[in-house]
């Protein structure tokens, strides 16, 4: 992702590559984004506390925009969603991607134009389709076949519903066996290569409730190369290719959807935002003048890539414990609020903020609060020596998949969301508290 950093890398001699630009250091030990102390945002609305910097995801939207300007540019909600992320998508000029009836109507009744949104999902539910029409989404994409029945039944004999299809390219690529979804033998899409993305397709085009607008395809998270992209380009306008000699039919769009992988750590490679819209739209061309195809619109649908890196999450140190050869640094969080270190053995960078201390480093292991050997944050990194209880960690690169994918474990409470810009911290969404547990459970 491109953003600019020298400013706050000078400040810091260069170990914020990986945090908001707007990052800097006003006092020794005291770290501030968006202008805002990050002690004061611990000290006002308590920790665990996610922070985002409004500002970096405004920057990363225009980013998106500058390098793919003739391409419809979807967020993918399920990284992170709340309110205020709904109306800076739609301000920056942003569709939405979503999975669910729960985003799509927090969508809609936040104000987001309908139409600008895509609906997702291996096995969406009855709710999911009845919201999808009634609000009147854009566009449905189709996952399996039992779903072009079911929503032609929906749409009824005088309606009609944009869809795409989501077709696996049989491409491997993401940080993660967990986090791959281009390939064969996994639970989203339809293979080209068995015939079951044609057989859908044909099946689509009896329907004349369902306009087909093209195709889609997602391979996986945390991609950093480019060659991927260009490989399921090259499927993907064959099997158009082929279309076009068996039906006739020419598809507009072509939806590449995300991934686009992110540095959680100093040093750690990301995905090249220029070099794939320049790689992608030759190989897009080139593709179709060799097929006599059209060029389709393209769409792209990163999540993580625009919400991760604005986030940071803070915790306080409850204790510190010397075993063996090993120290363990317990905070207030753990997996609860950011369960991906348990499931796809995420790394981070945690740093203590909030006061000043000349103590050499020394590796310790950042352990969570819950009831799981598996609840580690941060494994094997450097803190100062002298960390003890009541210090304050920050861990940058939070924004995405931490709340949206927090669970309610030992019933300690989701973290809230405080937004920092100019200076001002606000509450986006508020503590999840006892008495919001406590009235969800209503038996005896």
């Amino acid at each position: 992702m491109t953003t600019v950093h020298d400013t706050a890398v000078t400040t810091l001699a260069g170990d914020l590559s990986v945090w908001p630009a707007s990052t800097a250091e006003p006092r020794p030990g005291d770290l501030a984004v968006g202008g805002v102390p990050l002690a004061e945002v611990a000290d006002r609305f308590g920790t665990p506390v996610y922070v985002l910097d409004e500002v970096e995801v405004r920057d990363r939207c225009r980013t998106y925009r500058d390098a793919f300007p003739d391409t419809e540019i979807l967020y993918a909600a399920k990284a992170f969603l709340c309110r205020a992320m709904i109306h800076w998508m739609e301000e920056e000029g942003l569709g939405l991607d979503v999975c669910s009836a729960g985003e799509l109507e927090l969508a809609v009744t936040t104000g987001f134009p309908a139409e600008r949104i895509v609906l997702h999902g291996n096995a969406k539910s009855p709710r999911d389709l009845e919201s999808a029409l009634r609000l009147g989404v854009g566009r449905i994409v189709i996952d399996s076949p039992s779903e072009i029945a079911r929503l032609a039944a929906a749409v009824g004999p005088d309606g009609r519903q944009k869809v795409m299809v989501r077709v696996v390219p049989g491409i491997s690529a993401g940080g993660h066996e967990k986090i791959r979804t281009g390939t064969e033998d996994q639970k989203f899409g339809l293979s080209i290569s068995d015939g079951y993305a044609q057989h859908a397709i044909a099946r689509i085009l009896d329907q004349p409730q369902l306009e087909l607008t093209g195709l889609h395809c997602h391979l996986g998270s945390q991609i950093t190369s480019v060659k991927p992209y260009l490989a399921a380009v090259r499927r993907i306008v064959g099997l158009m290719a082929r279309l076009h000699e068996q039906h006739g039919l020419l598809l507009p769009e072509l939806d590449l959807g995300g991934g686009h992988g992110i540095a959680y750590r100093p040093g750690e490679q990301a995905l090249d935002l220029t070099t794939l819209a320049r790689k992608v739209r030759t190989e897009l061309a080139e593709a179709c003048a060799a097929a006599g195809l059209p060029v389709p619109r393209l769409i792209i649908e990163p999540g993580r890539a625009i919400a991760g890196p604005a986030g940071i999450a803070l915790y306080r140190v409850l204790a510190v414990k010397r075993t063996g050869s090993h120290t363990y640094v317990a905070v207030d969080g753990g997996m609860s609020d950011n369960p991906r270190p348990a499931l796809y053995g995420v790394r981070y960078a945690p740093r203590l903020v909030g006061r000043r201390t000349t103590a050499d480093r020394a590796p310790v292991t950042v352990v969570g609060r819950h009831c799981e050997a598996g609840d580690v944050l941060a494994n094997d990194v450097e803190l100062p020596a002298d960390v003890h209880p009541g210090d304050l960690l920050a861990v940058p690169v939070a924004g995405a998949y931490h709340l949206s994918m927090a669970s309610g474990y030992n019933l300690v409470g989701r973290p809230p969301v405080a937004a920092v810009r100019d200076g001002h911290a606000r509450l986006l969404v508020r503590r999840e508290s006892l008495d919001d547990i406590r009235s969800r459970d209503v038996g005896l």
